[in-house]
């Protein structure tokens, strides 16, 4: 059963993020604020250029805002060093890419097992728990496939496997569905919001998808860098 309750996931207070552009500076994010609680499943959308992109890559920690702050699970990604970052970034946050980035040497397995090997989760467990979250997400009997013998779906379903097979804070999926046809991308979202009812998962997606916002509980609006309307369905 999935828990909306206890500390947050996620806390964004007073985001600003500043870019150069030749002589100019513009601002991808202003002063925006917001908290992702526990098993949300929120979709974050608007306009090209609005700063969605930008807001993932900060709570990714694969950016540091210009002001404000990020925090999570109470960690603030600002008092963390590189290190410490790189590996809040590989034990608490999973990541689902509109192109997928599967490894394409390895096998579905082996994509979905690589976070636990460099975590040093033993052998007997990793099996365990990658044939599990394989399972989960519909590949079952594909697991010694490599990508170029899936389909674009199957792929995304690999990049699913291996964001929640080291049980993260909060997934984080940039477009999912992007790059697949609309009954593969209605499959993706149903087995997304199977893993977030069943597991508790995460989820914060950023997107331009109709589809996405519609199956979303959350859905916050950014335009110009800063939260137009933040609205939950029951």
């Amino acid at each position: 059963m999935t828990q909306t309750n206890g500390s947050p996931s996620v806390e964004v207070r007073d985001a600003t993020k500043l870019y150069q552009q030749g002589t100019l500076e513009v601002a991808a994010l202003r002063g925006l604020s917001l908290t992702i609680r526990p098993g949300e499943f929120t979709a974050i959308c608007g306009p090209s250029g609005s700063g969605k992109t930008t807001l993932l890559n900060l709570i990714g920690a694969l950016d540091a805002p210009s002001s404000g702050s990020i925090a999570l699970g109470g960690q603030e990604l600002g008092s963390l060093g590189r290190r410490a970052l790189s590996r809040l970034r590989r034990d608490r946050i999973g990541f689902v890419f509109q192109a997928y980035n599967l490894i394409p040497v390895l096998s579905a397995y082996e994509n979905a097992e690589i976070v636990l090997r460099l975590q040093g989760v033993e052998e007997r467990e990793r099996r365990e728990r990658v044939l599990g979250v394989l399972a989960d997400v519909g590949l079952e009997g594909l697991q010694d496939r490599r990508p170029d013998q899936l389909s674009g779906g199957q792929q995304q379903r690999v990049a699913i496997a291996r964001a929640i097979a080291s049980n993260p804070a909060v997934v984080l999926a940039d477009e999912p569905t992007a790059n697949v046809d609309s009954e593969t991308a209605d499959r993706l979202l149903e087995i997304m919001e199977k893993l977030n009812r069943e597991r508790g998962e995460t989820f914060l997606f950023s997107t331009h998808d109709p589809r996405v916002m519609e199956r979303a509980r959350r859905v916050i609006r950014i335009v110009d860098g800063r939260v137009e309307d933040d609205t939950a369905s029951g």
